[in-house]
């Protein structure tokens, strides 16, 4: 994705308050009358059921002018609502009309539930099943068949049949991933995954996730924003061979022959046709992953459904030398456009120009394009002043104005980029002017716990849960928290937010394993006054020494320093000062020699030892 790309991407089909919302409720209304439905589900979801999704598929934006990226809007034929996590209730209702949708809370105010208590027994509630999960389709239906409702399912979605202006979708040329950057041909990998598919005595997979599949065939996608997979997926055979289910016109000239040998491809349209050849097969997939349509869809087939996990999932996270060795150029090019604003946002606000949000994020978007193999963003960056930054999930581009730099305040920036290489995710606290005591105290306390789990030493066998106290146990000593994971896997010039590996307080049973990237991201944030986050990517690595077991640490990819002037030396313990340094001088070795003499001499003096 080129820079109009991913801008584009950052103001896409944006409908507010504005919009004339009641006259799209009262068209959705009709039909559901002509259609015999009592109520319409809307997720904010696509049938990949990604993170991002395309501007044509921003079915639940069009109806509640809500960005966010999680939610789900019920509309009955007299009253509607929104449900939405905790991360957007103030988004929500700057964003809806109030006037028409009731705001609640998607997990303490369960939609179903919500349903249950206003409709009477017969009613018959729409969803597409293309836009949930099998898993959601099968105990919503339950749910609701025991209240006396019924769940209908219907693939001709009413939003769609409403929507006038409706954008086209965008069909562009995928790219395809030289073995220079995949380290494994797609041959390879398929064999690899159909030894696992045969241990599990399956006759095939369902690989549903477009970034498994962009993965396995070593192609990357360009049409949706900020990540860049090909839209689609596979049923991969025991035996290697593997169909493709995607729009031919997204594949390039020489697809075939990069693939190699035993891969076919369908038109997604063609699914139902393909799925009898698996009648009376097994056929291994994820309820929870993949949608219920083209479940279903094999089901009726004849298929003989095995739940478990997609085998690609796992070695994908898993990366090899030769993508590792992509992460870290990709981080040394990530860390010299973030040094060099850095350093201009600190020669800027000592000359008196307190920018706003949106120009500081497009002044650091202008650096990260001057660099090699950029390929825009790898999420909406979160460009926070001051009391914002106490939203942890805040974007800019959804507020009614960006806000300002504030002298004596805090800024936070979380930002990455997509490179051919490699993704990146980088958070900072800045300093902007003197924040004064209370934010430097709570910053530490943050880094501290940023600095015990990079250091953290681990066996085998050991997941994210295990050790995500290692990061919060500084600010639970004084009474505070923070209300998100602690580490996210990162894909390889794939998707930012990489499951199955994770570190959070709520139960992940994924080992870490050697290769897998995760973010090191603890924060705190003071509602109406400011928020801290501290981030690193950081790689699984097994650790040489004189151990009785396999150990295992994490490596840093990221190279930028944190800023010492929200710092409280004080605070620190001598390892922690240490480690402070020690990271801080590999920035400079590092990083310095690709920077001009200004910015070097920058980053000299926001590395310098702590004391001096």
């Amino acid at each position: 994705m080129d820079a109009a790309d991913t801008k584009a991407a950052d103001t896409r089909a944006a409908d507010t308050k504005a919009a004339d919302t009641k006259a799209r409720l009262d068209a959705l209304r009709a039909l559901m009358r002509e259609r015999g439905l009592d109520a319409l589900l809307i997720p904010r979801a696509d049938e990949y059921l990604g993170e991002y999704i395309p501007a044509h598929n921003e079915r639940l934006r069009w109806v509640s002018g809500f960005a966010g990226s999680a939610g789900v809007v019920a509309v009955l034929a007299e009253a509607a609502a929104i449900f939405v996590d905790g991360r957007y209730t103030v988004q929500v209702a700057q964003q809806v009309d109030a006037a028409c949708f009731e705001f609640l809370h998607l997990v303490n105010d369960p939609h179903l539930d919500w349903l249950v208590e206003r409709l009477p027994a017969g009613s018959r509630v729409g969803c597409d099943p293309r836009l949930h999960t099998l898993q959601w389709y099968r105990e919503a239906r339950d749910r609701l068949d025991r209240a006396g409702l019924e769940l209908v399912a219907d693939t001709d979605n009413l939003v769609d049949a409403c929507w006038e202006g409706r954008p086209d979708p965008v069909v562009r040329e995928a790219l395809l991933l030289p073995e220079q950057y995949s380290g494994e041909s797609s041959v390879d990998k398929r064999q690899r995954i159909a030894g696992l598919l045969r241990q599990s005595e399956v006759d095939a997979a369902l690989v549903f996730a477009p970034d498994a599949v962009s993965w396995l065939l070593n192609i990357r996608g360009t049409d949706v924003p900020l990540l860049p997979v090909l839209q689609s997926f596979a049923l991969l055979g025991a035996d290697g061979t593997l169909t493709l289910f995607v729009d031919p016109r997204r594949l390039p000239e020489g697809f075939a022959r990069h693939a190699g040998e035993g891969v076919s491809v369908a038109a997604e349209h063609e699914f139902a046709v393909h799925a009898a050849a698996w009648k009376g097969r097994r056929i291994l997939a994820d309820p929870a992953q993949a949608n219920a349509w083209t479940l279903l869809t094999l089901e009726a087939a004849g298929a003989r459904l095995v739940a478990g996990t997609d085998p690609v999932l796992l070695p994908k996270a898993c990366k090899n030398e030769r993508e590792i060795a992509g992460a870290r150029r990709a981080h040394l090019r990530d860390a010299v456009a973030e040094i060099r604003f850095l350093a201009w946002l600190d020669a800027e606000v000592e000359a008196g120009y307190l920018h706003d949000e949106a120009e500081l994020a497009d002044q650091l978007y202008t650096f990260r394009a001057a660099g090699e193999h950029f390929h825009g963003g790898s999420f909406d960056t979160i460009s926070a002043a001051g009391a914002n930054a106490a939203m942890c999930h805040y974007n800019h581009l959804n507020a009614s104005q960006p806000g300002r730099l504030a002298m004596d305040s805090m800024y936070l920036l979380d930002s990455g980029a997509q490179y051919i290489d490699g993704t990146t995710d980088i958070t900072r606290t800045i300093a902007i002017g003197n924040p004064g005591t209370e934010q430097r105290r709570l910053f530490t306390l943050v880094l501290k716990g940023h600095i015990a789990l990079d250091q953290a030493r681990f066996p085998r066998g050991t997941t994210g849960t295990h050790l995500d106290a290692l990061a919060r146990q500084f600010l639970w000593q004084a009474g505070f928290d923070y209300d998100h994971g602690t580490g996210h896997g990162v894909g390889s010039f794939l998707s930012v937010h990489e499951a199955p590996q994770r570190i959070s307080k709520g139960w992940n049973g994924v080992a870490l394993q050697p290769g897998m990237i995760v973010s090191n991201e603890p924060g705190y944030y003071r509602d109406g006054e400011f928020g801290i986050r501290c981030e690193n990517l950081v790689v699984v690595r097994e650790l040489e020494g004189d151990f009785e077991i396999p150990v295992l640490g994490f490596e840093a990819l990221t190279l930028v320093p944190f800023d010492l002037r929200l710092v409280e030396p004080d605070l620190l313990g001598a390892s922690e000062r240490a480690w402070l340094d020690s990271y801080h001088q590999h920035v400079l070795d590092t990083v310095g020699p690709l920077l001009d003499e200004a910015e070097r001499q920058w980053l000299v003096r926001a590395t310098r030892p702590l004391g001096n």
